[in-house]
């Protein structure tokens, strides 16, 4: 990546604390404490090459260690919401945001269901299912937000299941960080059969 020597600076207190706080909660796995550069900073920050380019707000679901919200709100400066639900996690989050000096993001501790606004880009990492994610997020939504959900190897399956339910504009992009890994890149989601359901509610004379 290539980032100023100031952001370089805050990217390196970030991954610091993220190793010294994962001796004390499992905010990721032991075994690619190692690799965390390219298995966690990286893998976060390519998300931004999926976002639009003049998008203003992002609410990252299901934060945790703050992958990949935190690192997208170092690199972007933009507005970035984090929402988690586990209590040690959101202290370790409203940490960092001090100590890295974040003035630019806000700590939800909770459920995506206590957000009540809407944001550009949606993001979560392995919080659900892709249909199931859409139903969680969805209220977070404006006409031209993007969803963008880094996922494993089960990307196509998951994929396939959620087309059942959703429609839009959903594809799968390549990871830069795995080749198993992929993408999902969405706008206009919405549930199957909804364009039926607002013409059917549309007054006579109206449809077309």
């Amino acid at each position: 990546m290539e980032v100023s020597r100031g952001t370089s600076a805050v990217l390196d207190r970030y991954v610091t604390a993220l190793l010294t706080e994962n001796r004390r909660q499992n905010l990721i796995s032991a075994a690619t404490e190692g690799e965390i550069w390219d298995r966690h900073i990286r893998d976060s920050a390519q998300l931004l090459s999926f976002a639009q380019r003049d998008f203003e707000s992002w609410i990252d679901v299901g934060s945790g260690a703050g992958l990949p919200g935190l690192v997208v709100a170092i690199l972007s400066g933009k507005s970035t919401t984090l929402v988690e639900p586990r209590a040690k996690r959101v202290e370790f989050l409203r940490q960092m945001v001090v100590d890295l000096g974040l003035a630019n993001v806000r700590v939800v501790a909770g459920s995506a269901a206590a957000v009540h606004d809407t944001f550009d880009v949606v993001s979560a990492r392995a919080v659900a299912p892709l249909d199931r994610l859409f139903g969680l997020t969805l209220h977070l939504a404006h006409d031209g937000t993007r969803f963008v959900f880094p996922k494993g190897r089960a990307a196509n399956s998951e994929l396939e299941v959620a087309n059942r339910t959703w429609q839009g504009d959903i594809r799968l992009e390549p990871s830069q960080t795995s080749d198993e890994a992929s993408i999902v890149v969405a706008e206009h989601v919405r549930r199957r059969g909804q364009d039926d359901l607002r013409r059917d509610r549309q007054p006579k004379g109206r449809r077309r």
